[in-house]
């Protein structure tokens, strides 16, 4: 049934590798759902929100695992797919800060412009729109994509591990060791963190199946050694939580109902309010395709004409759920550049998100041992695929500067702008318009497509 189901012959896997790919997947992206119930209602502590009117972070936690459980899922069976979807990083933040902190919109008038994006995106999936913005990419810029991902998570998971820093001269610093008020917890992660590189790479050079995910546990344990030594000590104000699992709290199901079907469409017919969706819309629509394109040109899903085959399937897929997300009460689900992980495991059908859906699924009620998994552990797993996506690179060909710049301000535009909307953007701009000027467009027979893209892309950044 499972050959049937997933083709696993026809993708040259098995089901252990999936099931390896589909674990490891999750674990790099479980810290989801810590950090999305976190980001999502810090706006109630800042604004004083008491009773009802304010936003329950174990419901926004119980709408987080349920709907990237649906969401994974809807990949793994309508698209056949290793691509795991949950609520994205970027837009939950932009959900609180700025809709509903800074432009004073209620969390629930928040909900509806997402569960309204999530409408026009199962349109626009249906209409074949999408579909046709992945295909008039060219392969150049699809090859930056990846690798731009790959630059973009590897400076997530540098962060993550904390062995990158704020510095407000220089924007970013190595960690410093012996500044002053760095805790030994602090050293000790960021040592983990190192430590746990060097292990995966050394599993990934010798074959050992499985090294990514591996690599994880074992980094997590020597964590919990130091913990029991004292070495690393737990300090929740600081962000350092225990390493080992904590079922005190008990399983919080009924706090799904305070935030789930809680929309208010009060405000849709203002500008404002189409203002928000657009964003929310735009952001999830390219940072979805850069997902789509980076992975699978990655994993060589892409057929001889760039184009990936069952797209329309992993489009709906996303599209559903924005929706099932929004009205269960988290902000717009999408594509994670983490399923990356899986894919390098060997991941290359639907059973791998099966497996990643069935964890979310099942981290609703064993929550305490998946977020006791630390970040400096999964953040190697990140800085490695990185490693992986990167290579890409070299399918450019550099001997053509026309093509060559564009694909060049794709892959550095994703880490610094900290975005992969911001990237497609740069290279889909700069493409078109040095091709144009150079007067090699008719050449390369770039698609009308292309410049009714680029036309948009500037004129959000006027008006936007």
């Amino acid at each position: 049934m499972i050959e049937k189901l997933f083709k696993l012959k026809e993708n040259n896997t098995n089901v252990k590798t999936e099931i390896m790919a589909g674990i490891t997947t999750f674990m790099t992206m479980a810290y989801i759902l810590a950090v999305n119930p976190n980001t999502m209602t810090a706006f109630n502590d800042i604004l004083g929100l008491e009773g009802s009117a304010r936003m329950n972070p174990s419901g926004v936690f119980m709408a987080t695992a349920i709907s990237s459980c649906i969401a994974t899922l809807l990949m793994a069976f309508l698209a056949n797919y290793p691509f795991a979807l949950a609520p994205g990083m970027g837009l939950n933040a932009y959900f609180a800060y700025t809709v509903v902190l800074g432009m004073g919109y209620s969390w629930q008038e928040a909900l509806a412009a997402v569960f309204i994006e999530g409408i026009i995106f199962i349109i626009l999936s249906l209409t074949n729109v999408r579909e046709a913005i992945f295909n008039a990419i060219p392969m150049t810029l699809k090859y930056a994509v990846s690798a731009g991902i790959g630059l973009f998570i590897a400076f997530i998971g540098l962060q993550n591990a904390k062995i990158v820093q704020n510095n407000d001269s220089t924007l970013v610093q190595f960690h410093s060791f012996t500044a002053d008020g760095v805790t030994r917890t602090e050293n000790v992660s960021v040592l983990l963190a190192i430590i746990g590189i060097v292990i995966m790479a050394v599993l990934l050079i010798k074959k050992v199946k499985g090294g990514i995910l591996l690599g994880i546990l074992i980094t997590w344990v020597l964590g919990i050694i130091c913990q029991l030594t004292g070495l690393y000590v737990v300090d929740v104000d600081k962000g350092f939580y225990s390493l080992l699992p904590d079922f005190s709290s008990g399983i919080q199901l009924s706090a799904i109902k305070d935030v789930a079907f809680k929309m208010d469409f009060s405000g849709v017919f203002s500008l404002n309010f189409l203002a928000i969706m657009f964003a929310f819309l735009f952001v999830d629509v390219f940072d979805t395709l850069g997902t789509l394109i980076g992975v699978s040109s990655k994993a060589n899903m892409l057929d001889k004409d760039g184009k990936l085959p069952r797209i329309k399937g992993a489009l709906m897929a996303d599209a559903i759920g924005t929706g099932v997300g929004a009205a269960l009460g988290t902000s717009t689900v999408t594509t994670y550049v983490e399923s990356a992980t899986g894919v390098a495991e060997g991941g290359r059908t639907g059973l791998t998100s099966l497996v990643t859906a069935v964890l979310f699924g099942l981290s609703v009620v064993l929550s305490p041992i998946f977020l006791a998994i630390p970040s400096f552990a999964t953040a190697p797993a990140l800085i490695v695929v990185g490693f992986y996506m990167i290579s890409s690179i070299t399918k450019v060909n550099f001997e053509d500067i026309t093509e060559a710049i564009p694909a060049y301000l794709c892959v550095i535009a994703m880490p610094f702008t900290y975005s992969i909307s911001e990237g497609i953007c740069f290279g889909i701009i700069s493409y078109v318009v040095i091709n144009l000027i150079t007067g090699k467009a008719k050449e390369k027979k770039i698609s009308i497509l292309m410049y009714v893209l680029s036309v948009l892309f500037i004129l959000k950044y006027i008006f936007l």
